[in-house]
């Protein structure tokens, strides 16, 4: 099946950079809408490359980035200097034409541009528009920069992972990036579902630190009960042992295994023959003495054959997946959950497809991640009425382009 039309129509413009933007505006391009990234040729998506030199920009080192080809599927792409009297009047002549604005820039950046949603409501009074900083566009720390280890910090995620003696542990896979974007996609689409009943637009204000409190909804609320935060505990549990990762064998091998009932410990103890432990409050009295004989039992073990043959006696246990093994998972290989897909200047690559689908198969990827400025000329000439000769003359002028430029 070709990409699916739930949203067909709705054409969005994405100014965002990074994750967190992009990643919400992809939700709607993988449902069918007509997402338009927008990007400049000196400010361009940092998720393209941190820092531009001449070498990595001859050598298109804008259109290899794995992070940007991954959340920006399914998109076109238009380059337009916003600095430049020009470009911004032509963003905003495509926002009047379309029917959501994505941003997540930090929250003084478009006021800068005269681009807020003051103006741009003006220009297009049904706009649905949502902005996603990292701490929401009011309050004392809107007008702070981050990225997604910062909102994590923010969250107070760190303050609850990590082992009993260490300090405060981050994931380090900026879940305020992650979880900003579905968030993201959620409240756009509740928002156009409001806009198709009553006509009206109106402006989101996504706050991605504050998106990540339901992650650590059990510390606030054990700080709230008992006045003090929860101790943090690593992989280990308060109310059941054995529960953790063991290794196995092979090289960075791992099994989780969580014993929840008395019922499940004996069927547990019984095959791995470890014995001399009584019920969980005495597994978990001695839970260092425990988890030294599970790791003994499970280090000669196969991970993958051990967890079958624990879920098989009722036991929850699960071979911890590396991201290699992953692109060969026969369960996601058999729900058709990786396209394979051919890019300019990377070759063939696969893509997740989105874990949602209607019926039984999953949405196809109509187009691969757009390289810089691919489609500009295309978005000029046939939605804003330009002239071939006027976006040359746009191109001379440096408005829009195709290569990143120095600044």
């Amino acid at each position: 099946m070709n990409r699916p039309g739930l949203l067909a129509g709705l054409r969005v413009v994405d100014l965002s950079m990074g994750w967190a933007g992009p990643l919400a505006a992809r939700h709607l391009a993988d449902m069918g809408a007509d997402v338009i990234k927008i990007e400049g040729c000196v400010r361009f998506d940092w998720w393209r490359g941190w820092e531009a030199t001449r070498e990595w920009i001859d050598d298109n080192g804008a259109e290899k980035s794995p992070a940007f080809n991954m959340v920006n599927r399914n998109k076109r792409d238009l380059t337009l200097d916003l600095s430049s009297p020009i470009g911004n009047d032509l963003l905003k002549r495509l926002v009047a034409i379309s029917d959501v604005v994505v941003e997540n820039y930090s929250a003084g950046v478009l006021p800068k541009l005269g681009l807020d949603y003051g103006v741009l409501s003006v220009v297009n009074p049904s706009l649905v528009m949502i902005s996603m900083p990292a701490f929401g566009t009011r309050g004392p720390w809107s007008s702070y920069r981050a990225y997604g280890s910062t909102v994590e910090q923010a969250s107070g995620l760190p303050h609850l992972s990590g082992e009993a003696d260490y300090p405060p542990t981050m994931v380090h896979v900026a879940l305020g990036d992650s979880v900003g974007g579905l968030n993201g996609a959620a409240a756009l689409l509740t928002a156009l579902y409001n806009k198709h009943r009553t006509g009206r637009g109106q402006h989101l204000d996504l706050s991605q630190s504050e998106g990540l409190f339901p992650l650590g909804a059990e510390g606030i609320l054990a700080q709230a009960v008992n006045g003090e935060p929860p101790p943090r505990r690593g992989n280990r549990s308060a109310r059941y042992a054995p529960h953790g990762v063991y290794p196995c064998a092979g090289d960075d091998e791992w099994i989780a295994i969580c014993i929840r009932t008395e019922d499940e410990w004996s069927a547990f103890s019984s095959f791995a023959d470890i014995g001399d432990y009584g019920g969980v409050a005495d597994r978990l009295d001695r839970v260092d003495e425990l988890d030294r004989a599970v790791a003994d039992f499970t280090s000669g073990q196969v991970a993958e054959l051990l967890m079958l043959e624990l879920q098989q006696r009722g036991i929850a246990a699960g071979h911890v997946v590396s991201g290699l093994e992953l692109g060969t998972d026969p369960h996601l290989v058999a729900r058709g959950f990786w396209k394979l897909m051919e890019r300019d200047h990377v070759g063939v690559l696969p893509h997740p497809a989105p874990p949602y689908r209607v019926g039984e198969e999953p949405f196809d990827i109509d187009r691969p991640a757009p390289t810089l400025g691919q489609h500009s000329r295309e978005v000029l000439t046939e939605l804003l009425g330009l002239t071939d000769a006027a976006v040359d003359d746009l191109e001379r002028q440096g408005v829009v382009g195709t290569k990143p430029r120095l600044q």
